[in-house]
């Protein structure tokens, strides 16, 4: 998937690729003053400590209209900067627009907290956003790691959103009937590489147009976990879908440092396989021979032939691999979250992780901040939905959908795939 940015970021732009990040950060200013400075009101208090941390951190209190009018303020200078860079009088790398990219969204969230916050007696708790954003950002995580697993192996894995559905049923009557947690997480890993394996038969084997593949298999399960939901799991939900979920784990010592402990080693097991799996995937790729050999047959598949690689194999088990992946992220829908299974439950996540994947430039850490964005943004609508923003509860929901597309159409720039994502390879 191309997006064209400015001349700093590659020559031939198309002129609305090339202006489309300035704009993008313009309106985000114009909102910051002209809605949520305008109507904000009183004061805005940040608190930073969880109830019943051994150690406290004052709070922050600011006022809300001042605040969202500087964000509005410093997000129009950074526009400005971006479109000199566009015009080519000011030379931006790319750190330096990602960096701004960061920039222009933690303002806009900070003005917007400013307003639906200001004046309110209840402090906002900083800690319920950040450890709510990385938990509804677990399924989204392992979906974004299978995506970059796949399209580094030259397979465009449409099939994400199934594969997190099915894990997330199998998770759910695995757990029920044999009442242990992890038979069901198993479960739940080998449901989601079921699916890949369908996919990589008939994706390398037989040679069918991936997308379509992809979106059929989606539409397939979620016909099947339907069908079933309704003939098995209403008349016999509590023994086949009463599952318990698992409890959070705090790590001793780290779990008691101020601010980041509460957020990130006082969590559900889910996050810690995120972490382990992050970790994995990056020096796997980068630095082992499994990951030369992955990012040549995506590359150029005809020379890691010549070379001895089996292009075909390499393409199978890393699919598969991958959809263990996003089998367990979505057995957390319903043993790490919910506690049962519901139809469509994963409800469009298989998709937002593609497209955290693209944001991440198809890398393990940038998919992983990408998808980490759409959580957060699941977080917020729903801490805003508790506080009664004068705003309409279906808009709310439809946020992560809303900066999903925002994201890859004006935030993203020129991002290139790997040249064989998607070519199926014919043995000569």
């Amino acid at each position: 998937m191309l997006l064209s940015p400015g001349p700093g970021d590659g020559a031939g732009a198309s002129w609305g690729g090339r202006f489309a990040a300035p704009v993008t950060y313009l309106v985000f200013g114009l909102i910051d003053i002209l809605v949520f400075g305008v109507h904000a009101h009183g004061s805005v208090t940040f608190s930073f400590t969880p109830e019943f941390a051994k150690v406290t951190v004052p709070n922050l209190k600011l006022p809300a209209a001042g605040t969202a009018y500087f964000c509005g303020a410093v997000t129009l200078a950074l526009a400005v900067a971006r479109l000199l860079a566009v015009l080519g009088l000011v030379r931006l790398g790319r750190v330096p627009r990602r960096v701004i990219i960061g920039a222009v969204l933690f303002l806009f969230v900070i003005a917007l907290l400013a307003w639906a916050s200001g004046g309110q007696s209840i402090p906002f708790s900083v800690i319920n956003l950040l450890s709510g954003t990385l938990e509804d950002s677990i399924p989204i995580m392992l979906g974004a790691l299978t995506a970059v697993i796949c399209s580094t192996s030259g397979v465009i894995n449409i099939a994400i959103e199934g594969q997190l559905l099915l894990g997330a049923f199998c998770a759910a009557i695995a757990t029920t009937v044999t009442g242990s947690l992890w038979v069901g997480l198993i479960c739940g890993a080998l449901a989601g590489s079921l699916v890949a394996a369908v996919l990589a038969a008939f994706a390398i084997a037989y040679r069918v147009d991936q997308i379509v593949l992809g979106v059929v298999l989606n539409t397939l399960v979620l016909g099947l976990t339907g069908y079933l939901y309704n003939a098995i799991m209403v008349p016999y939900g509590e023994t086949l879908n009463n599952p318990a979920t698992f409890n959070l784990v705090k790590i001793p010592l780290l779990g008691d440092i101020p601010i980041i402990g509460p957020i990130f080693f006082d969590a559900s097991v889910f996050l810690y396989i995120t972490y382990a799996l992050l970790i994995i995937i990056q020096i796997g790729l980068s630095r082992t021979r499994w990951g030369l050999r992955t990012r040549a047959v995506g590359e150029h598949p005809v020379a890691a032939d010549t070379v001895g690689i089996r292009v075909l194999a390499t393409r199978y088990r890393n699919v598969i691999i991958a959809g263990l992946i996003a089998g367990v992220g979505g057995a957390y829908f319903t043993i790490g979250s919910v506690g049962s299974f519901g139809p469509d439950m994963t409800s469009g996540e298989g998709y937002i992780a593609l497209a955290a994947m693209i944001f991440g430039r198809y890398t393990p850490f940038g998919a992983i901040g990408a998808a980490l964005l759409f959580g957060f943004t699941t977080q917020l609508q729903s801490i805003l939905s508790s506080i009664n923003v004068p705003i309409q509860s279906n808009l709310l929901l439809l946020s992560p959908y809303v900066v999903t597309i925002i994201v890859v159409a004006g935030l993203v720039g020129k991002v290139r795939g790997p040249r064989a994502e998607g070519v199926p390879y014919v043995k000569s």
